[in-house]
């Protein structure tokens, strides 16, 4: 097979070393970020996060579906230890929603906290970056994941319903539906390029009610769990009332940034897809969710890869 238009039929890596730096968005933490090429790679390789302090290596951990865990607001991959929680990494999703449209199968992201930088709140500087360092294309081919039957999650009622559907397609789509209210309805649907993604979907935004964030902030402080301590007008969308403080970037922003935190979660599938995917007020454990009963009904995928 031939790669759908735009994207590429090898794999890829970095053509050189990738530094940034900034603070996490729920940590508050600063955040130095180094991404290494792997010019040796092999299948089993693709994404890895490597946690280091004091120059001293803690915890290494693959963009794996079996290490995500349940966090507020963010996908977090963690080590496991027997019945004991290892080191984590945190919202990983923008970076690895940016690292799979820009063709960057295999990396090592070394970073010297828990959480991947927050940035601007888009994925617009991860491109950006990215695109600057440059890509290598590698010897093996692109494999893609080629869904072959619907898979289906739901959850709630009424107005709090929330579904989320895959099924087979020729190539990447994404159509998703979402509200707030104050701002209706908003719909994004299309085939997902690299170039529509860094163009249409990359700059939108976290966001947020400011009158949300302050007391989750607090209750994060009581619980000693970190929950958007590092939020900040520059790094977010911030709601009030029935505006966004400074304006939206896109229209319907909101609705697009689901697209970006969709796309990034299910890239800890390892590959980009053939499948169409329909979500109806998505989120990251509904996303969560879907790519998990997707890889465990193994007669609804299939690798399909392209021709040398």
């Amino acid at each position: 097979m031939r790669a759908p238009e735009g994207w590429r039929d090898t794999q890829g890596t970095l053509a050189r070393e990738l530094t940034l730096a900034g603070h996490g968005l729920h940590t508050g933490r600063r955040v130095n970020v180094r991404i290494l090429p792997v010019p040796d790679a092999t299948a089993a390789h693709g994404i890895v996060f490597r946690r280091v302090e004091a120059g001293r290596e803690v915890a290494m951990l693959r963009a794996d579906p079996a290490l995500r865990e349940a966090q507020p607001l963010c996908t977090m991959l963690r080590t496991r230890d027997g019945v004991t929680k290892g080191e984590g990494v945190r919202t990983v999703e923008h970076l690895l929603a940016s690292l799979l449209v820009c063709g960057i199968d295999h990396a090592i992201v070394e970073l010297d906290a828990e959480e991947v930088p927050i940035l601007d709140g888009s994925a617009a500087p991860w491109i950006d970056a990215i695109r600057a360092c440059g890509r290598t294309a590698l010897a093996q081919p692109q494999r893609f994941i080629r869904v072959t039957k619907p898979v289906v999650v739901s959850d709630g009622e009424g107005s709090q319903r929330r579904e989320m559907r895959i099924e087979p397609c020729e190539r990447y789509e994404v159509s998703v539906r979402n509200d707030l209210k104050g701002f209706g309805d908003m719909h994004w649907e299309g085939a997902l390029t690299p170039d529509v993604f860094a163009r249409e979907i990359a700059p939108s935004r976290s966001y947020g009610r400011v009158k949300w964030a302050l007391p989750a902030i607090a209750a994060g402080y009581v619980k000693r769990t970190p929950i958007l301590r590092g939020a900040r007008l520059s790094c977010t969308a911030s709601i009030v009332g029935n505006r966004v403080i400074g304006g939206m970037r896109l229209p319907d922003e909101f609705v697009r940034h689901r697209v970006l935190d969709l796309v990034g979660d299910l890239a800890l599938a390892g590959a980009p897809l053939l499948a169409r995917v329909s979500a109806l007020r998505p989120s990251h454990e509904m996303n969560w969710r879907l790519l998990s009963a997707l890889l465990a009904e193994r007669d609804a995928w299939t690798w399909a890869e392209c021709d040398a």
